[in-house]
């Protein structure tokens, strides 16, 4: 499966998230689930998570660990600057798999990424963070030139709620990664709804469906 076009939320979970909740965001809709654990990553938990994924046709990316994402049949990685290189996740994970890149605050990075074969880049922490403490902070003006200069989607990440979000997208990110956004949410059901309705809500939006996002390479 390869990263194509569409707009849409990009779910981020780890151990400490019920399954029951991991459900009703993909239920909700969302386009893509990350499994970050940075400290104990659990294969039999990344598996389920990859089941359910299977279930509701939702793409399913590993934080950092190639080796796990082979594992347990994950659709790709997300590569930070201290993770494995790009070169060798995509030995690890064979030509179809999904590979993105933390950016940062970097167009330089973004574009060696998208030289190198990168699907698609992320910028952050936009906003302050419970799980980025020091971060690097964007500018839009950062996913503006992004959008002008990059042919791969853009993913924006960092402390990006409902209410916050609306700028990033009409600066010129595809799509919004959200962690407590969702997981610290009373429901995180109905949380996953509100980010999805802002796509909805853009002018120029591209048509939101998960199939428009992901498709079979031939």
């Amino acid at each position: 499966m390869k990263l194509t076009t569409g707009k849409g939320l990009y779910a981020i979970t780890s151990n400490a998230d019920s399954l029951e909740d991991v459900k009703a965001v993909l239920q909700a809709g969302a386009s893509c689930l990350q499994y970050r654990e940075k400290t104990n990553p659990d294969p039999a938990r990344a598996r389920a998570l990859s089941a359910l994924c299977t279930e509701y046709d939702t793409v399913f990316i590993i934080n950092d660990d190639p080796e796990l994402a082979k594992d347990v049949n994950a659709d790709g990685v997300h590569l930070g600057e201290e993770d494995a290189s790009f070169t060798e996740a995509r030995k690890w994970l064979g030509k179809d798999a999904i590979i993105g890149i933390s950016c940062y605050d970097s167009m330089e990075l973004a574009r060696h990424a998208e030289k190198e074969g990168a699907d698609y880049v992320a910028f952050g922490s936009f906003f302050p963070s419970e799980t980025k403490r020091n971060p690097r902070r964007p500018k839009l003006e950062l996913l503006r030139a992004a959008r002008n200069k990059l042919s791969i989607p853009i993913v924006a990440i960092g402390g990006i709620t409902p209410e916050n979000a609306e700028p990033l997208l009409e600066a010129g990110a595809d799509f919004i990664a959200a962690i407590h956004g969702l997981f610290g949410q009373p429901d995180p059901g109905d949380a996953a709804k509100r980010y999805i309705e802002l796509f909805h809500q853009l002018p120029d939006h591209s048509p939101y469906c998960n199939h428009t996002i992901f498709e079979e390479q031939k």
